[in-house]
């Protein structure tokens, strides 16, 4: 018995043994602290908000993260209250904007629209913002941080003022760089933002995803996962990836616990079946 416990303590400082043994256990994950993401928009069944809520009992979801375009305004509001009305969660809702036609103190109309619905239905949640590119072309960076400063602190300003709070979701180009967002969080120390980390926009990170989790760790609200290949595709399934698995794991380490999300975020199929997928993949850890 003497030696068998040492030869275990000897293997336990081998490399690949604490690796394997701490990855098996810090990558696993509670369903309870998933939400779905990407299902309005992105379902060949094009679901109406009384489907949507059935395909979310179905599965076992709490919560839900709203997704949705300019297509979506007219169902928006019976998506939300039939989603209140069973008791599940409006994580949280998108908010996209572009320069073409959200400007500092002036929102698009559907963006207005968004806002009317939730301060009509009483709902507080989570305004996952983001910015397209033309906000940031030809912008020197300083230029660039200016600009999302007080953009930021127009739409923080409007979210306040009916309950909800912003967080900084990453999409891409200028804004969506990790570092930028860190920056961005450090000149508005007054507004307690955070970061949503999204896998699916993020494989340009993927070289340098360590020190990358290090940084934005202490400022997460939550990753949505995604399967990460360095050669793609942009949405794969979890677990059908090279990466995914230790990524969650060292964000584990670095003191994220969630929650998480996973994705439909593909037209062609079912949005069920996707998520099926996704969560067959989250269960194999």
């Amino acid at each position: 018995m003497i030696i068998g416990n040492r030869i275990l303590l000897l293997l336990m400082y081998l490399p690949g043994f604490m690796c394997s043994c701490s990855q098996e256990e810090n990558a696993s994950i509670d369903m309870e602290n998933v939400y779905p993401w990407c299902i309005v928009a992105f379902d060949s069944l094009e679901r109406s908000p009384s489907q949507r809520i059935e395909l979310l009992q179905e599965l076992g979801f709490n919560k839900w993260a709203y997704d949705w375009d300019k297509d979506h305004l007219d169902n928006m509001e019976a998506d939300l209250s039939q989603a209140q009305g069973n008791q599940i969660e409006i994580f949280s809702m998108w908010l996209w904007l572009n320069a073409k036609r959200d400007s500092l103190g002036r929102l698009s109309d559907m963006n207005e629209n968004m806002f009317t619905i939730l301060e009509k239905l009483e709902l507080e949640t989570r305004l996952w913002l983001s910015f397209s590119n033309n906000f940031f072309k030809d912008l020197s960076h300083d230029q660039a941080l200016g600009l999302a400063v007080e953009m930021i602190s127009f739409i923080h300003s409007k979210a306040t003022e009916i309950g909800c709070k912003i967080e900084l979701y990453n999409h891409g180009g200028w804004f969506g760089n990790p570092d930028n967002l860190i920056q961005i969080i450090e000149a508005l120390p007054d507004l307690n933002l955070q970061l949503v980390y999204n896998f699916h926009h993020a494989h340009q990170d993927l070289e340098a995803y360590v020190d990358i989790i290090k940084k934005i760790a202490p400022h997460l609200a939550s990753v949505n996962i995604n399967g990460m290949r360095k050669e793609g595709p942009k949405i794969l399934t979890v677990g059908a990836g090279d990466y995914e698995k230790d990524m969650v794991t060292l964000l584990k380490k670095n003191g994220f616990n969630g929650p998480w999300g996973i994705l439909g975020h593909i037209k062609n199929e079912d949005v069920k079946v996707v998520l099926e997928r996704n969560i067959a993949g989250l269960k194999a850890w």
